[in-house]
Formats: C-alpha cells, structure tokens, sequence
C-alpha cells in the first residue's frame, strides 16, 4: 500500500528580497545578475510556496523601512522568507536586515544575523576558522593599505579579491599575481575601486568543489559538485570569477562546467563533507548554505568561503545537489522553513518591540505588533 503523504500546515510567509537596483558594477552584454532575473526568481519561489499550500506575500524592500514593517504588522507571518540580498559594494545589510526581522519577533529563514555578517566579512570568518583547526588557504592576509604589502612575506602565486565581497564581484583575470608588481596593482584597485581591503591568498591549484547544506539542527551535506575549469583557454586562471557566474556571453562563462554528483573516492567525499559541516557550525550558520572548498597540491581540503544564504533558485546551485540527494524543488523550499522554526539554538525568541498601538515617547515613530504564535 503507497504511504499517505503527511499534509502540511498552512502557513502565512512573507517572502522578502532586496529591490534597490542601483549597482556599482558596469553592465556588460549577457550579464545574467540584474534586477529582472532576480524578480523571475522571486516570482518562482512564490510560486512553488504557494504550490506547497502557504499563503504567500512578496514584500521588495528598496529605501523604506517603515513601510516593510507596515506591511509585516498587516500580513502578521507566521515565518519571513529571506531572500534579501546586497546589491551595493561593500554594503553590510544582510545582516542588518536579518537582525530587524527577528527584533520584531517574526521567525526567519536561513542564517541569523551574525553568520551572515561573518560570511561577508571574509578574513574575520577565516581567521576564526583557523581558529577552530579548519584548513584555509594559506598566506591568508588582509591589505588595507597598499602599503602594507611589505610587511609581510607572501609566496607567489597568490590570488587578490575584495575583503567583503560576494557573488564573484571583484574575481577577474587579473586576480592570480604571479609578482609582487601585480600585487601591488590588484590591491591598489580592489581599495581605490571597492572601497573595501584586498583579501590575498595563496592559490591553491587543486580540484574546487561546492558543498550543499541543509538542515537545521541536524545537517545534510549534498552530493557534491565540482567546478571543471579543464575547458578554459590557456592565460585564463582556474577560477570562479564574476565573469564565470554571470556573464553568459563571456569565454568564462561558457568553458566553465559544474559537475554534480562530482566523482570523488568515498573517503575524500567525506572529508570534504566533514569539513563544510564543521566550517558552516563554526561561523554560526543555519537552515541551509553552501561552502566553497578547494584541494592543496596533496589533496587535502581548505575552505575557501562558507555562503550562509547561497541561491535557492531551482535547478542550479544548492537546489541542483538538492536534486542529486532526491529532494525535489518544493521538498527543499518547506525543509528551508522547517529550520526556521527549529532554530538557532540560543536565539531567545524575544519580541522586544510589542507595545500597544499608539504607544507616545520614545519610539513611538516605529509601530509594534503583537507576537505571532508560531505554528506546531
């Protein structure tokens, strides 16, 4: 006899992304990163939402606060639905974002505050990292000064990308020096054009993979998928640059190949997964993410960057390894809010800003809600 399907609860989700669509970076021809894709994904998420049975509001969030939390107090969701999303260089508001949505009161999805901050902020995750005894690449040193490249003692070849970047922003061509002149003049224009410190690494020039995670208190790691650069003509270096994520005109973009499951000897596989896991715990990640590792010349692996809120869009990314493990599209999306109500440990579910309506003094600009009781 086919078991029966356990029915879900229906659920109010506010589904939250970031419309500013100022950018900072040039259009270029084939650029698949603008506003426009973002809202095909938005309107997809909801559907598949709505397709799960929830009752679904899509709330964009350019420059008016007030008016989200207007909205929020009339929705009154059950659990926010992150997708908000940087857009500016060097902007910290993901985490800022996240931090407001839980001062409310409301659940949310995928990372807390803290971890994303960590995430953006490169060499402070790394370092506690290092920490915690996880591989990093090494000569890892931030330069916030073009100057300060001589007080250290770095071994070339090296790779240079802004310190709090993501999405590849920032990852060109030029980003693998092989001398000390063009160290000096990737961290001259990473400062000058980001405004933000260089990241300097030492290139390691082994196999790269992607590890999907999901869960809340307790984690899956995905099957695993590998970056194929075998394809790239020679004078381009084997890495995931903006061109290779976005520009689906450009020579990157077309001889770069995700491979997922990627083949990998079950030992390896495991060490690698073993890894993530412990990476993605370490700066306080939930829900769901994605950690970027690559292997030294002995084939042991060194994380690269733990992404705490990666794509969720269907087919591609965290969703494809999702795919791989037998979790469809809409399995993945009611797993994501499933942690959401799971967790963080130690996140005291603590309303601050309930008060009546119309309360004068202090504060009074910023309208209160009543808590939501969370569903069971």
């Amino acid at each position: 006899m086919e078991k029966k399907k356990k029915r879900l609860k229906r659920l109010r989700v506010a589904l939250a992304y970031n419309s500013y669509e100022e950018s900072q970076h040039e259009t270029v021809p084939g650029d698949s990163s603008s506003g426009h894709e973002l809202r095909i994904m938005i309107r997809r998420m909801a559907r598949t939402l709505r397709g799960l049975g929830h009752d679904v509001a899509v709330l964009h969030l350019a420059d008016d606060l007030a008016k989200l939390q207007r909205k929020l107090n009339s929705i009154r969701p059950h659990v926010v639905f992150n997708q908000y999303d940087d857009v500016v260089h060097g902007a910290l508001y993901e985490m800022r974002f996240a931090a407001f949505i839980r001062m409310l009161g409301y659940p949310i999805t995928g990372s807390p505050a803290l971890a994303l901050g960590l995430s953006r902020d490169k060499y402070m995750a790394l370092s506690l990292m290092k920490g915690a005894g996880i591989p990093i690449p090494p000569e890892t040193t931030l330069l916030e000064r073009v100057s300060d490249i001589d007080r250290h003692k770095l071994h070339f070849p090296l790779i240079v990308h802004p310190g709090q970047e993501h999405a590849g922003i920032g990852m060109e061509r030029d980003s693998v020096v092989h001398s000390k002149k063009a160290l000096i003049e990737k961290t001259r224009e990473i400062i000058r054009s980001y405004k933000q410190p260089a990241l300097v690494q030492g290139f390691l020039p082994g196999r790269e993979f992607n590890v999907g995670i999901l869960g809340g208190r307790r984690l899956q790691v995905m099957p695993l998928a590998e970056v194929d650069y075998s394809r790239l003509p020679e004078g381009i270096p084997p890495i995931m640059s903006y061109a290779a994520k976005w520009v689906e005109t450009s020579v990157e973009f077309k001889r770069t190949q995700v491979i997922c499951p990627a083949q990998v000897e079950p030992k390896l596989a495991k060490l690698i997964g073993d890894t993530a896991i412990k990476a993605f715990r370490t700066i306080g990640g939930w829900g769901y993410g994605r950690v970027d590792i690559r292997l030294d010349t002995d084939g042991l692996p060194h994380v690269l960057e733990v992404n705490c809120n990666p794509c969720l869009d269907e087919g591609i990314g965290l969703a494809r390894s999702a795919e791989q493990a037998g979790i469809s599209y809409p399995e993945l999306m009611q797993a994501v809010i499933k942690a959401a109500f799971e967790g963080p440990p130690y996140d005291i579910h603590l309303p601050i800003f309930i008060a009546k309506p119309g309360t004068a003094g202090r504060g009074a600009g910023i309208r209160r809600r009543q808590p939501v009781k969370r569903p069971v």
